[in-house]
């Protein structure tokens, strides 16, 4: 039998499980569901896999809480950059390789076991189409919707109050409509030109309290609309996260330690 040391952290509430290996395992799919599952292990968003890169400080491999795959994640790079800042208290800036991109991790302010950590997105571009979908948010008019792709893909719907929605039920009948691929699913409310609210419907986990990604692609899709600058607070259930937008725009947040695991 084999053994993981397991790591796990959480920005704003986002939480993964982080371990360092040589190579994948042959079914990381069933160990990502088993270790995130919350009332039987040790429960997490996703689990991230680190193994050995020929460009950077390490390879990034995340597979969500339901076992699928996923391309990128900003609380994950976050959580990933600062577990590899952990293991080498030199090292502030950490270059992180991807199957699609490098990104750069900024270790900004850190203490015992928390970080103030910054990380590099995909340059955003135009995401899924949707002009067939019928944006149903069991009630409520939205103002304006777009598609973003920051790596990953994202729907952004803005409306008046993201509270007066449920979330949990009209997430996953919007993300069926991008199929098989699916889709992380976003409610943005405009506080001023510096700041936005936002409510997330994760891929392949669900509700969360945080999305990086998720962050960059509002903020973004908010500022083609033209009512945000290029320097965006984005207030979450979990916390607030600085964006900062540009060819490659960066989320920053603070990145908590929580603790090893032998598995």
């Amino acid at each position: 039998m084999e053994y993981m040391q397991i790591s796990r952290y959480q920005g704003l509430g986002n939480d993964f499980l982080i371990t360092f290996l040589e190579d994948l395992p042959n079914d990381p799919f069933v160990i990502a569901r088993h270790l995130c599952d919350r009332k039987n292990s040790i429960g997490a968003d996703g689990l991230i896999f680190g193994t050995p890169s020929t460009s950077g400080d390490a390879f990034f491999t995340l597979f969500n809480s339901d076992g699928s795959e996923a391309e990128v994640s900003g609380n994950g790079l976050a959580c990933f950059g600062y577990a590899i800042h952990r293991n080498d208290m030199t090292k502030e800036l950490i270059t992180i390789e991807t199957a699609t991109t490098e990104h750069k991790i900024w270790i900004r302010k850190s203490s015992n076991n928390s970080a103030f950590v910054e990380a590099s997105l995909n340059t955003p571009n135009k995401g899924p189409a949707f002009d067939d979908l019928k944006i149903d948010l069991g009630g409520t008019k939205h103002t304006r919707a777009a598609s973003v792709d920051v790596g990953n893909p994202h729907l952004v719907i803005e409306v008046e109050d993201i509270e007066g929605i449920d979330l949990g039920k009209v997430g996953p009948k919007l993300e069926a409509f991008f199929m098989p691929v699916g889709c992380n699913i976003h409610l943005v409310s405009i506080s001023d030109d510096q700041a936005i609210q936002v409510r997330h419907w994760e891929r392949g986990v669900g509700l969360t309290e945080a999305c990086g990604s998720g962050a960059v692609a509002s903020a973004w899709a908010a500022h083609q609309w033209g009512v945000v600058s290029n320097d965006v607070q984005v207030g979450m259930p979990g916390g607030t996260a600085s964006v900062s937008l540009g060819e490659r725009p960066t989320y920053m947040c603070e990145v908590i330690y929580e603790g090893e695991f032998e598995v």
